[in-house]
């Protein structure tokens, strides 16, 4: 309603009350359940504890339990969220505290027993929750604490009624107070500007310790000013952050990123004028990464632009919604046609409700290569065609390309407009007239365009258009399912056994495609139920639709015999995130071995629950890209973003032939890191595609590990449906980069071409080169980014309940399995051979190369104990006369101040540190070739890894490999040997196995005994050092008494048959 203010309104009689409107109040939930194990503060041996939150600068407390360690409280603590946009990185902090007034004396503060810090990213929606308990952290270092605190923590949004904005009043006068009546109702104060010092707001007096606190009804919103242009504010409050804010679950400290460093917004990167310092090309060849040529890869600015990575690729954006009015037509399409492209619509909706043709719909965005110079005289015409039996013209629209407007991303969406429809020169003979309108929007865009992921290609073949888009995916969420089988009973066992045979009884767990089997259960002499006590893990993937199967059978006799079975729905299973105890259950088995459903057929004792605490491994240990839990209630606050560039590639070679002898490649990108998926637009027909996309991650260890891989695509020429008698053909593997996040420096940007290599059958191939440009955006000395270093990598539920190897190496097989089941059911698919070459499922597999790569790891990583050896043989064979006797002076310090050892071994190691700083790399490292050994592999060690398992290859090939692998293991078992004897040659020198030796031996360890009392201990590691670096002309050539004493040992190599 608008109003004058020079004529107020009439006064009403009986005045309406203005509509009330709603508004959504979010609010969060943190029930205190109880504490363990808490330390005794109040000097008789206990404590009086109570629990002070504090959330978005509001406090609340608990009750006090008095004298409990363990005390149980059940409260539950509200809290209001000011803006749920931001409450993904705000902060939640509980202490707990004992209360002085119940201790003993006169203490004169509460004594703090811990807290837990949380974040907004690990809050969960009312429904989601559970009870985790939370290890206390100290305050500082010298706080002692001990214990953990239960928490279940949520939120939920509720809605609260406003009174609408009234007309403006004339301010009260002094001394008049506002009626009481205007707080009974939940206020809205809207603030334009800081507040003056004198104004306050209406407070409420509940159970808040802060009195400065609303009540949860009231939402109060502050609107900062706008900075003064001369960049110094005077306002009262702090000045307002231009940079966007952090992506959801960041800690606080990272607002800072977006600040320079002298508390000015930092200039945005330039790219303009900058040296660039090429690296000269290491001895790896055209096999080893290199810097991106007029890039700039050296910039540390800490603020940044969105699609700030990549170059801006300008579209012709054509948005096609749909036509009215137009003439008899059976089936109408559009079609768009440039100077350059020339493109058709899909087939016309028909709105639901009318038969009519005459008002089609499309809703499809066109984006179309464009060039400024070459489309400055061009036209861009879009028609309408009646797709019938006789193709007929409907209509069209004509645009002078140079008036389209220019659209940036943070723009708004441009509206379509309604344009009639021409006929122009070729309609003129048609009989039927031309009529109706076309609503359709074009504008100028790149890349970053809101629209441009959903667009349809000129280059993309039409039926398959879907296939080519840019995509991202999410996998799915993994949990473990761990099912105890403790026991069994009233089982119908078969009759008549033989005597003395004991029924061999086993469970069978089904869950989908995984399947686990117990091992035989044992019997008691006084019951007839049968124990186990054994777990068994499956991978389960929400949203956990399928069903566990239990089967019991008994495998005494030479076939299986089924004594029932379970059927139990995996979404009924109890979740845990910790160690605590799940309780049993009986459940009855159905379908014996009579095939009756109704009669009795035993009953199975189980402890089943889905773990949270645990993260399920889809990829090796050593590539892994997250290792967070499953539960989101134990997620850490993120540390940074990765910001991913995928720019290009470079001389691809071709994949699939066009015929006439020429070749094609239809090229696109695929990213992996931790759950998200990322995939570029299919680039065809091009040997050097540009894609030219970002995309970015939020890091949660930087000890992780991002996969870029890049294929080609044939899934879009398979036939709709999968149908067409032919199987769809997988795409082909192009190759693959790693980067590992640890290895990049804060905010820094790496631009490097890598090339792509694949392993096949024929030997190693180059099959191009891609250019990337990352970034990992963090901090440089934020606390959290550094103290993930001392965390475990792995949840704590792994070192509770550890599981082993094998075991786990299975499960992660299951977990790929799923997760590529999962994509493939995306549109576009993402195949399961994209995903298993993404994540390494192939690792584990046996391979020559492999075994010797590995070998040659171990000698690398103990060539500086040889090195050390060589320089100490160096020094005591006088072959530096100087170093020799700088080491004699160095020794003698040592020797006389023996507490400078530790200080100069730990001085020494920075300086190593230090003069090894002038090799870093420079840009992160891609694949080896050399560390790979795959550049003088034998034709016949790569056959055999290429091979399938089992063997396919012909008995005679089986047979010289298996030969070839014994000579390998005759080796490996002679190593052990030698390390053998020579552990019980030690052992020997005490075992009295050789009496002489052992006399001799134990005769030494007297002498040595009483001379080092008699001698200073100095004295005797002087004359040592000394003896140990004499000249050579004092030495014997022969070996010393004491090796040859020791050879002389005996080991029980005598004693193998």
């Amino acid at each position: 309603m608008t109003m004058s203010s020079d004529h107020p309104p009439p006064p009403s009689d009986q005045p309406k009350p203005p509509p009330t409107t709603t508004t959504t109040v979010r609010k969060l939930i943190v029930e205190v359940i109880e504490a363990r194990e808490l330390l005794p503060k109040d000097g008789q041996g206990s404590s009086s504890p109570y629990v002070v939150a504090d959330f978005d600068g509001q406090k609340r407390r608990t009750s006090t339990v008095v004298k409990n360690l363990n005390p149980v409280w059940n409260e539950g603590l509200e809290f209001v969220v000011t803006d749920p946009k931001t409450m993904e990185f705000e902060e939640l902090n509980v202490e707990v505290f004992n209360d002085k007034k119940l201790s003993n004396g006169n203490a004169r503060k509460n004594h703090f027993l811990g807290r837990v810090k949380l974040y907004g990213s690990q809050f969960v929606r009312r429904g989601e929750e559970g009870l985790v308990y939370f290890t206390l952290e100290k305050k500082s270092v010298f706080s002692w604490i001990k214990g953990d605190l239960g928490l279940k923590i949520y939120y939920y949004d509720e809605i609260a009624e406003e009174p609408p904005q009234e007309e403006a009043a004339p301010p009260p006068q002094e001394g008049e107070q506002a009626p009481d009546e205007v707080m009974k109702k939940p206020v809205l104060v809207v603030l334009e500007e800081p507040p003056p010092p004198s104004m306050q707001f209406p407070t409420t007096h509940h159970v808040a310790m802060d009195p400065r606190q609303h009540s949860p009804p009231m939402v109060v919103r502050f609107h900062e000013a706008p900075p003064q242009e001369n960049g110094h504010g005077h306002g009262h409050g702090p000045p307002p952050e231009n940079g966007p804010p952090p992506p959801p679950g960041f800690s606080p400290d990272l607002r800072k990123m977006q600040m320079g460093s002298n508390g000015m917004p930092a200039p945005p990167p330039t790219m303009d004028g900058e040296r660039v310092k090429v690296m000269r090309r290491p001895s790896n060849g055209d096999y080893s990464p290199r810097i991106i040529a007029g890039k700039s890869a050296g910039d540390t600015s800490e603020r940044f632009q969105a699609f700030d990575l990549v170059e801006p690729m300008q579209y012709l954006f054509v948005r096609i919604v749909k036509a009215r009015g137009l003439s008899q037509n059976e089936n109408p399409h559009v079609k768009i046609r440039t100077s350059s492209h020339s493109l058709r619509s899909k087939t016309a909706v028909i709105p639901p409700g009318t038969d009519s043709s005459a008002n089609p719909e499309w809703q499809q965005v066109f984006a179309l290569g464009y060039n400024k110079e070459t489309a400055a005289n061009s036209t861009l015409e879009i028609s309408v065609w009646d797709g019938g039996a006789s193709e007929k013209f409907l209509g069209g629209v004509c645009f002078d390309l140079s008036d389209v407007p220019v659209r940036d991303p943070p723009d708004s969406p441009l509206a379509p407009q309604w344009y009639h429809l021409e006929g122009g020169a070729a309609a003129a003979e048609d009989q039927n007239r031309i009529s109706g309108d076309l609503q359709l929007s074009v504008w100028i865009g790149t890349q970053a365009d809101d629209a441009f992921p959903e667009s349809s290609s000129a280059d993309a073949p039409q039926p398959f258009v879907s296939y080519t888009r840019p995509k991202v995916y999410q996998a799915p969420k993994l949990w473990y399912l761990r099912v105890t089988i403790l026991e069994a009973q009233d089982l119908h066992i078969i009759p008549n056994l033989p005597p003395l045979t004991t029924p061999e009884i086993r469970v069978k767990g089904q869950l989908g495609f995984q399947s686990a089997r117990t091992r035989r259960g044992s019997m008691t002499h006084h019951t007839s139920a049968f124990h186990w006590n054994e777990d068994l893990f499956f991978v389960a993937g929400e949203p956990l639709e399928d069903s566990l199967i239990l089967l019991v059978e008994d495998r005494t006799g030479k076939d299986p015999v089924l004594l029932g079975h379970i059927l139990i729905p995996v979404g009924s299973i109890e979740q845990r995130i910790d160690d605590r105890h799940v309780a049993p259950k009986w459940h009855g088995l159905e379908g014996g071995p009579g095939g009756g459903g109704g009669s009795y057929c035993g009953r199975v004792h189980l402890r089943m629950c889905l773990e949270g605490g645990y993260h399920v491994l889809d990829e090796a240990a050593h590539l892994c890209s997250d290792f967070r839990p499953t539960a989101k209630q134990l997620w850490k606050p993120a540390v940074g973003v990765l910001e991913l560039g995928i720019l290009g590639c470079r001389g691809l070679l071709p994949m699939k032939s066009k015929g006439n002898g020429k070749g094609s490649t239809d090229s696109y990108c695929v990213a992996k890191y931790g759950k998200k998926w990322v995939r570029t637009r299919t680039v065809t027909d091009t040997f050097d595609p540009r894609w030219n996309e970002q995309y970015t991650w939020q890091v949660y260890d930087p000890c992780t590990v991002l996969t870029i891989g890049v294929f080609d695509n044939w899934r879009m020429f398979a036939e709709p449906g999968g149908g067409g008698g032919g199987e769809e053909k997988p795409d082909c593997r192009v190759g693959k980069v790693r980067i590992r996040v640890s290895t990049l420096e804060s905010n820094k940007v790496y631009m490097n071409s890598y090339p792509l290599m694949v392993l096949s059958r024929s030997g190693l191939k180059k099959m191009g080169e891609v250019e990337l440009a990352v970034r990992f955006a963090c901090p440089s000395m934020l606390p959290d980014t550094c103290g993930v270093y001392g965390q475990p990598l792995l949840p704590r539920m792994h070192h509770l309940r550890p599981l082993g190897v094998a075991h786990q190496e299975a499960l992660r097989g299951a977990a790929a399995r799923i997760v590529a089941a999962w994509l493939a059911r995306s549109e576009p698919p993402l195949g399961p051979e994209v995903v298993r070459y993404m994540l390494d499922s192939d690792s584990q597999s046996w391979s020559m190369r492999k075994s010797k790569a590995n070998w040659f790891r171990i000698v690398a990583v103990l060539a500086w104990a040889v090195g050390l050896a060589k320089w100490l043989d160096h020094i005591r064979r006088w072959k530096n006369p100087v170093t020799t006797v700088l080491v004699h002076v160095l020794y003698l310090v040592l020797v006389w101040y023996p507490d400078l050892i530790v200080p100069t071994g730990f001085l020494y190691v920075f300086l190593i540190g230090v003069w090894y700083y002038r090799f870093k790399p420079k840009i992160p490292a891609g694949m080896d070739v050399k560390l790979s050994q795959v550049d003088r592999i034998d034709p016949d060690e790569l056959d055999e890894e290429f091979d399938t398992f089992p063997s396919s290859r012909p008995p005679e090939i089986v047979r010289a490999r298996y030969d070839r692998l014994r000579v390998l293991a005759a080796r490996v078992q002679t190593v052990l040997g030698d390390f053998a004897t020579q552990g019980e040659r030690i052992q020997a020198l005490v075992s009295w196995r050789d009496p002489r030796a052992t006399k001799l031996f134990i005769g030494v360890c007297l002498a040595i005994t009483i001379i080092m009392y008699i001698v200073p201990a100095k004295m005797v590691a002087v004359a040592l050092g000394f003896y140990f670096l004499r000249h050579p002309m004092f030495r014997d050539p022969m070996p010393p008494a004491s090796l040859s004493f020791f050879r002389r040992l005996p080991g029980l190599a005598d004693r193998l048959l």
